[in-house]
């Protein structure tokens, strides 16, 4: 933000913390025109419903507090039923009144009270903290769709509490290197194939098997390495053998669990067996790194660490605060989605990119998980995924519920 009149050329740009509406709120108070923040003097006095707020009966006419958007909450008004055109949010503030009587115990819920003319003001106010909720998990939806990369649409829902979009999560599509580690994202070589599926291609050149069948399926064991073809490759992008790079191609939902699980991710369509997903991705540090930071995650109860171990121990990827929609995906011991180590780009072994595909199929509406302990070489350790690094630690009791369930998350 630069000072009025000056040559912004070359100046610095701070990003403004304060949300649109905040802004727009301001605008209108001061009687303020933005184009920026799309007050003009044509909209400047237009009045919009953002929610309800309240409820009351005056002479037998039904009225409701109304919240204008972009307006200050000073200037909420009462305003008759009769005067209202927003169907959608009259149904959503009916509902939100249901969740809220049913939440609360027989005998304790007061829907009205005056000869039934208001609302308990308990009831009216948990209404109005769910719209609040409601437009922050939208904006938050919005941005994390202008920030992905891949084609799967993402989607968030919460119909089990309050809770509103995680603080300080910062959604990245690729790896972010923590200061002095580099990432070689450019190959030094590439095929020259016509056809990768039938001619000697990237994986042989690296002595593995070609990961994929014709139907975009993967086909080696878990534990073998997927060499994709790269950007010095001489096949275009319909090639069979770039699958992880495309990202994404399902769209997802980050919803709210009802089971104290916190955030999980669901998927909105059907995905046939060994498909792949997603990738894994955070901040990538070094090993040390993650040992410092896995002690104060200890003490949260929660981590997001990843030990890159394909042939080292060197690094690890954190995904506590930068990362994509795998942040949410829940742990369980029966899991749906499997681990590999996958290289594009970067043939570093040091440095694999993690990869998330389905072990069967996958209805619409399940549930997305993976085994906290999985590695990506197909064994057991209790050092891959860790919720808690720390060498001697409290184990973290495991809620995932299948029949074959451990009973401990590390």
């Amino acid at each position: 933000m630069a000072a009025a009149g000056a040559d912004t050329r070359g100046a610095w740009c701070v990003p403004c913390l304060v949300s649109l509406d905040t802004l727009q709120e301001l605008c209108r108070k001061e009687k303020l025109t933005c184009k920026s923040i799309g007050i003009t003097k044509r909209n400047l006095n237009n009045y919009e419903v953002e929610y309800l707020c309240d409820y009351k009966v005056v002479k037998d006419m039904e009225y409701y507090l109304v919240k204008w958007k972009g307006w200050p909450d000073s200037t909420n008004t009462w305003e008759p039923l009769q005067n209202l055109k927003c169907p959608l949010l009259l149904q959503q503030f009916s509902h939100d009144k249901d969740v809220y009587l049913s939440q609360v115990k027989k005998g304790h819920a007061v829907t009205l009270k005056n000869n039934n003319k208001a609302l308990n003001p308990a009831v009216a106010e948990y209404i109005v903290k769910k719209a609040k909720q409601r437009l922050a998990l939208q904006r938050w939806q919005d941005e994390l769709n202008r920030r992905k990369t891949h084609k799967g649409m993402i989607v968030v829902e919460n119909t089990v509490d309050l809770e509103g979009p995680p603080p300080d999560f910062y959604y990245i599509n690729e790896y972010k290197p923590a200061p002095g580690i580099s990432l070689v994202n450019e190959a030094t070589f590439g095929c020259s194939c016509t056809d990768c599926f039938f001619e000697k291609c990237c994986p042989a050149e690296a002595g593995v098997l070609f990961a994929y069948n014709k139907n975009q399926q993967i086909r080696i064991p878990p534990g073998t390495p997927i060499y994709e073809c790269n950007s010095r490759c001489q096949c275009g992008p319909d090639c069979p053998n770039r699958i992880v790079q495309k990202g994404t191609q399902y769209s997802l939902c980050i919803f709210r669990t009802s089971n104290g699980c916190g955030w999980g991710v669901k998927t909105l369509v059907k995905i046939k067996r060994m498909s792949f997903v997603m990738e894994y991705v955070g901040e990538v540090i070094t090993s040390e790194e993650a040992e410092r930071r896995g002690q104060l995650y200890d003490n949260k109860g929660i981590t997001y660490l990843f030990d890159l171990d394909y042939e080292s121990d060197e690094f690890t990827v954190d995904a506590a605060r930068y990362g994509n929609v795998s942040h949410f995906v829940n742990h369980s011991c029966d899991p749906n989605l499997q681990v590999f180590n996958v290289f594009i780009d970067n043939l570093d072994t040091r440095l694999p990119r993690i990869a998330l595909f389905s072990t069967r199929t996958i209805n619409a509406g399940e549930e997305l998980t993976f085994d906290y302990q999985m590695k990506g070489s197909g064994d057991i350790s209790s050092d891959s995924i860790d919720y808690s690094p720390a060498k001697k630690r409290v184990r973290t009791v495991c809620r995932c519920g299948a029949v074959t369930c451990r009973g401990y998350l590390n």
